[in-house]
């Protein structure tokens, strides 16, 4: 009866033991030979068992360990797993004659129980940060329970370096800003709010920590007062009517402002550290007098001499003159077959700067919308003969515009020269050629001879290089939209795109398909540029996007079009990368934005 009384006892324990967590200390005790024993029929011996008082003890008993035949005291190890008495805790000593050995006995079922409680608690703090309606916080536990040992967010979420990172949401109460404003929050983001009232039904929408700026797109003071403090802007506004006002007002002016108000706001903060705004543009020539013009040179050539076709054709010529509405103009006709004119300068930048330090050229000009080449020459300045050409070429359109020029588009003019190193840059070229030119209508509707040309020149400037976005745009592909607004629509969302291509601001433009209510990370996505893409998509996907992009360096400067995965005809494949999502941790922005192209 002994062996088997070790053995019930034995595996009893291992019980209790499994059921434990790992990190619960079992609790040594002492059993001294009681009155209370039982004689072994078949042995004569006796064995001791420790009886409980508690009449609710049922099988949560304590286990005893076989006694020893040749001892009259032993040491015995006891796994208590039953809720000891408050009088028991605080004695020290059971009713039974039980001595404990350590300083504090260990209640598993009574810890289990707290950890669990604190556990449910913490986990509807989190659920109710992705829910749509208002999270409710006990404003005594509330931050206690959001952080944790030196007051890093108690969340897997989280993102290095969020926490010192203000973001601005602009139509914080969309359907996709208030998804954003939870997001960014979840990991760690401090995030602002910019809101045109505050009334019941908004501040139902937005968690208590957001902090939130009362104004409008259209009122540049009230966007001055949002972008103060903050480090990345996500536009997230979009017009509710199909109003010409509206749709200008939000869609157009309104991504003007904010990009203008957040541009001068780093300017305003480089002058106080007494330098210059890491996202201030480089200016190369400004074209606002008569003086400007100088050191700009005029020439002509040919790619080929033909000598039978030059008897015939009109010649070239070409001239550069700043006329008196105050306009530079460059133009002139090449009638000569494979001939070309071009204006060209050698650069002359301020001390300590040099345009390595850039990612590219803007040009703001005017004129009847021919193409051009932009050329750059580079090389040692002592030794011209080691200079090497790049070019890369650039389409105009009637009337003023800007165009970007990024230094990663220009290509060797010998296929055997090295990339181009902007460091080594010091002349710059437009030049004009007949051949691959488009047909432009005139004001009259007629076709113009695109062997002439006009351009207009305002300035020329060196885009700031960064490694992460600083503006996020939420646009729309136009599909889903109804036909009798489509195009008022398209329009304003594009002249508003435009605008921030032209800040100079590390921008990510998302042109999502019809928007879904529905969970995001179920369907694969396809990321595209080309206005192409007709399916729809999650409002919590396009959310999720916006914040990946945020410190993605393959999302800066880039436009694309997304949308949920569908089956393309055969031969008719309208997209080249499917990027799945199948948890929160995975990063599928950087894999499917790396093949798309820039500046587009």
């Amino acid at each position: 009866m002994a062996a088997a009384a070790q053995a019930a006892a034995m595996n009893l324990l291992a019980v209790r033991s499994n059921n434990c967590s790992s990190n619960i200390r079992k609790v040594m005790l002492y059993v001294p030979r009681a009155s209370t024993s039982s004689t072994d029929g078949s042995t004569g011996k006796k064995k001791r068992v420790k009886k409980s008082s508690n009449s609710k003890t049922k099988k949560d008993a304590t286990a005893v360990a076989a006694a020893d035949s040749k001892n009259d005291q032993k040491e015995v190890t006891v796994v208590s797993s039953i809720d000891n008495s408050s009088e028991l805790e605080k004695k020290g000593v059971g009713e039974s004659g039980v001595i404990k050995r350590l300083d504090e006995v260990v209640n598993p079922v009574g810890l289990g129980r707290k950890s669990r409680q604190i556990f449910d608690e913490v986990w509807k703090k989190f659920s109710g940060l992705g829910q749509i309606s208002r999270t409710e916080y006990d404003s005594g536990t509330s931050n206690n329970l959001l952080v944790y040992g030196d007051g890093a967010p108690l969340c897997e979420f989280t993102i290095p370096g969020a926490q010192n990172t203000t973001v601005l949401v602009v139509g914080a109460t969309s359907r996709i800003g208030r998804l954003v404003v939870r997001k960014l929050m979840l990991r760690g983001y401090t995030v602002k709010g910019f809101v045109r009232r505050i009334d019941q039904e908004v501040t139902d929408m937005l968690p208590r920590s957001v902090e939130l700026v009362v104004g409008d797109v259209g009122d540049p003071i009230s966007i001055m007062n949002a972008v103060e403090g903050c480090s990345k802007i996500i536009y997230c506004a979009t017009a509710r009517s199909a109003i010409f006002g509206d749709l200008n007002r939000v869609d157009n002016r309104g991504v003007y402002n904010v990009a203008k108000a957040f541009q001068d706001y780093n300017n305003k903060l480089a002058q106080l550290r007494a330098g210059k705004s890491s996202k201030s543009k480089l200016l190369i020539s400004k074209f606002k007098s008569e003086d400007s013009l100088n050191g700009w040179e005029i020439r002509q050539g040919t790619y080929f001499q033909d000598v039978i076709a030059s008897k015939y054709d009109g010649g070239m010529d070409a001239k550069f003159v700043f006329n008196e509405n105050g306009l530079a103009i460059f133009s002139g006709y090449v009638f000569t077959r494979g001939g070309y004119v071009e204006l060209s300068r050698k650069l002359s930048l301020p001390l300590g700067f040099t345009l390595d330090r850039y990612e590219g050229l803007v040009l703001s000009v005017g004129g009847n919308g021919r193409a051009y080449v932009v050329i750059l020459e580079a090389g040692p300045l002592a030794d011209p003969s080691q200079s090497k050409m790049y070019f890369s070429r650039i389409n105009t359109k009637a009337g003023f515009c800007r165009v970007r020029v990024p230094f990663s588009s220009f290509r060797p003019v010998s296929a055997t020269d090295p990339p181009l190193d902007p460091f080594l840059v010091h002349t710059l070229t437009i030049r004009f050629e007949p051949r691959k030119q488009r047909p432009v209508e005139g004001p009259n509707g007629t076709k113009q001879d695109p062997r002439s040309f006009e351009l207009i020149l305002e300035y020329i400037k060196a885009l700031p290089s960064g490694q992460e976005t600083d503006f996020i745009l939420v646009s729309c592909t136009g599909s889903g939209i109804e036909a009798s607004r489509r195009d008022q629509v398209l329009k304003a969302k594009k002249a508003g795109e435009d605008s921030l291509r032209k800040s100079g601001l590390g921008y990510t433009i998302v042109r999502p398909g019809p928007l879904k209510e529905e969970p995001g990370g179920q369907r694969a996505l396809i990321f595209d540029q080309g206005n192409r893409i007709s399916q729809s998509i999650s409002c919590a996907d396009v959310a999720d996007i916006c914040v990946k992009a945020l410190h993605d360096s393959t999302a800066r400067n880039k436009s694309f079009d997304v949308c949920y995965e569908y089956v393309a005809e055969q031969g008719q494949e309208l997209y080249e990368l499917v990027a799945h999502l199948p948890d929160k941790a995975n990063n599928y922005l950087t894999p499917a934005l790396s093949v798309l192209e820039k500046n587009t």
